[in-house]
């Protein structure tokens, strides 16, 4: 392959210092530590270009390996333009394309034919449903999800059945379970995505002459977003990178976010030990946010203290301190945020280029209502608007059949959810006789009840269905409408079928059906709260070319917006309560690396909001501003006075310790919670036991003394 001198130069001549050696290192194990902004993926495809040119290797000896489909085909496009052509034969894409294209050369070696298949979580449930039933465990206590979560686990961690130790909160018989998976597949001559990488492994481990074989193919070894490997990825890289070494990683400690969906920040911190004389390259120059963002980020991430040390710098200057803003409740923060976001817009700037960054989805309805009374276009990244998401379409189906019981639509969506044993056949007789009939399901159905239509276990399914639907009919005129939600959504069963669900999703669907039951409690009836979803869901249909994105913190990562409104800074909320509460250290340093990705999305501005109460899951919460604001260097950062909401910090590492003004039994006043009585006094933290709302922890300065 031969290229002229512009296309050589023009590659390496454009890069800075740290990116240029990077770039031009090529033998032996390279860590690149590339910060946020810093140009990582230039300096990966330019070290792959300079690979290629000066002749050290063919395209087929060169494996570079990416997180997302999207990343390896941004790096072939960019590989192209610099090249002049398309480069083919090279190794290029994910970890999981690059596992099945090595086991479509060897799937005998692990009891595969040629022509397996590949199977989707959907399928892989599927067959551990019919295993779970020949073994004669009970489906409605032991569902599949909790066990294909630990089959999944144990594969990202590299672990055959074999190798699979028991353990406390293993599901029953789960070991077993997983080795007649592995059966099963085989047997239908099948992988699911674990398989992907486990099975080469496995390959790798038994058969060293094939292993050899990659090793000496592979002479140069390209890996991006380093910190966020699993064990079994790196496993993989290891096998591979025994023969030669010549491994280049890239990666950022500082922005290992993934440690729930088992990325392993280890592998990067240890890269040096696991590679001996490995070269240490930090990308420090950063040509995205200012000044002031970066030297705020900087100062955060330096209380971590798992990370190898590295401080971004930036020429443009040092721009605007990072302002800091503390409201009342979340929906004054929701407004003022709107209100902000409107005055960038009246100056110009579009709505395109404004995010809004926050730790959990339920904290998007705040900004969903505020925004649709300001009329203020969004949309939301990663996730569904709060009304669409399945399990609140799932609630509000519930909701519309009580009010309206004909509502057909409603019916249909939640007569099996949870299942009840009404299978395609029935629903679709049930139409065909409301069709013929002209009458709503609900009154074929009840009709059918009361004859010998329908039989055994279906005919009791839909009996005890009517009669809850008309029992919650009955309370809808003197019971508290969100006292009704809730006893709705516990005695149909779904909130329990969630909680029994162990995907990664479950957790954040109970807090969004726990946020639905808070939503409601803002209204009048269930009626006036039906037709405001109506017009949310009316508003959402129409099309804008302008939008503010808002999303969560970890669906940001590798995006950048001139402005940015990091909001929710509250302890139990950023950093989450599970971090705090059940956590280690290693889990606070993650949401402490999760803040510095959010603070390093700004490119000219960065708010950072916190709310003095906010109503979480339903309950109302006295709101201590995050730790995460006294770690911000004073010197970037600039606080906005209001509503005396000065958190109860000075931005210095400790709080100021003082008399408290409050003593155990004085009787007090609280604007939310109302009067209760002081049981505890700690400095500025007040235990006080409300009257109606119970005990909870208040910050003094929310506190007024009525003796």
């Amino acid at each position: 392959m031969t290229l002229s001198p512009v296309h050589i130069s023009s590659y390496l001549d454009h890069l800075n210092p740290e990116q240029h050696e990077a770039a031009a290192s090529l033998e032996g194990p390279l860590l690149i530590l590339a910060g946020a902004g810093t140009g990582k993926t230039r300096v990966l495809i330019s070290r792959l270009a300079h690979i290629l040119t000066e002749g050290k290797a063919w395209p087929s000896e060169v494996l570079s390996v990416t997180f997302t489909n999207k990343a390896a085909l941004e790096m072939k496009e960019r590989l192209t333009h610099i090249m002049g052509e398309e480069i083919r034969g090279l190794w290029l894409g994910t970890f999981h394309s690059i596992g099945a294209r090595i086991l479509r050369r060897h799937p005998g070696l692990v009891g595969l034919q040629d022509n397996f298949t590949i199977i989707d979580p959907d399928d892989q449930l599927r067959v551990l449903k019919q295993i779970l039933e020949l073994e004669g465990l009970d489906g409605k206590k032991q569902t599949a999800q909790p066990y294909a979560y630990c089959i999944n686990t144990w594969k990202d961690r590299g672990l055959t059945p074999s190798k699979v130790l028991p353990s406390e909160g293993m599901p029953e018989k789960a070991i077993d379970i997983y080795a007649q998976y592995q059966e099963r597949l085989r047997v239908v001559n099948a992988a699911d995505f674990g398989d992907l990488l486990l099975h080469v492994l496995t390959i790798f481990q038994n058969h060293l002459d094939i292993l050899a074989q990659y090793q000496r193919q592979f002479k140069y070894i390209l890996v991006d977003e380093y910190q966020d490997t699993n064990v079994a990825q790196y496993l993989f890289l290891r096998f591979l990178a025994q023969g030669h070494s010549n491994i280049c990683v890239v990666g950022d400690d500082d922005q290992s976010i993934y440690g729930w969906r088992g990325a392993e920040i280890g592998n990067i911190l240890r890269f040096e030990k696991d590679f001996p004389g490995a070269k240490v390259i930090r990308l420090e120059q950063n040509y995205r946010s200012t000044g002031h963002i970066l030297g705020a980020a900087s100062g955060l991430i330096a209380h971590n203290k798992s990370r190898l040390g590295k401080t971004l710098w930036t020429e443009q200057g040092d721009g605007e301190r990072v302002i800091i803003k503390g409201l009342r409740d979340a929906r004054e923060e929701a407004r003022w945020i709107g209100d902000t976001i409107e005055h960038y817009h009246r100056k110009g700037l579009s709505y395109n280029h404004m995010s809004i960054l926050v730790r959990a989805g339920f904290q998007t309805r705040e900004f969903e209502e505020a925004f649709m009374s300001l009329a203020i276009p969004y949309r939301i990244i990663g996730g569904l608007r709060f009304y669409e998401r399945q399990e609140i379409r799932d609630a509000l189906a519930y909701l519309r059949l009580i009010v309206q019981p004909h509502d057909d639509l409603a019916l249909e969506r939640i007569i099996n959810v949870p299942k009840r044993g009404i299978g395609k056949t029935t629903l679709q007789g049930l139409h065909v006789t409301a069709r013929n009939q002209g009458q709503s399901l609900l009154l074929v159905i009840k009709r059918m009840i009361q004859s010998d239509e329908l039989k055994g276990k279906t005919r009791l399914s839909l009996l005890e269905f009517v009669q809850n639907l008309e029992r919650w009919q009955g309370l809808l005129d003197h019971t508290p409408h969100h006292e009704l939600v809730k006893r709705v959504l516990d005695e149909s069963g779904y909130t329990d079928m969630w909680k029994q669900d162990k995907s990664i999703e479950s957790a954040g669907r109970l807090e969004n059906l726990k946020e639905l039951v808070a939503a409601i409690r803002e209204f009048q009836d269930l009626p006036t709260f039906l037709e405001h979803v109506s017009l949310v869901m009316e508003n959402a249909k129409s099309s804008n070319e302008e939008n503010i994105t808002i999303m969560t913190m970890h669906g940001a990562k590798g995006l950048e917006h001139e402005v940015v409104f990091l909001a929710g800074w509250e302890e139990g909320v950023f950093p989450s309560q599970k971090s705090l509460g059940e956590g280690s250290d290693r889990d606070l340093e993650e949401e402490r690396r999760l803040a510095y990705v959010g603070l390093t999305r700004a490119r000219q501005q960065a708010y950072i909001t916190f709310a003095a109460s906010r109503c979480i899951h339903g309950q109302w919460q006295s709101s201590i501003p995050s730790r995460f604001l006294r770690e911000l260097p004073p010197e970037h950062v600039l606080f906005i006075e209001g509503m005396g909401m000065r958190p109860q910090v000075s931005f210095q590492s400790q709080r100021v310790h003082h008399p408290s003004k409050f003593n155990v039994g004085d009787r007090v006043f609280h604007i939310k919670f109302g009067y209760g009585k002081v049981q505890e006094v700690d400095m500025d933290r007040v235990t006080v036991n409300f009257d109606h709302t119970g005990m909870k922890k208040i910050m003094e300065g929310f506190l007024k003394c009525v003796n």
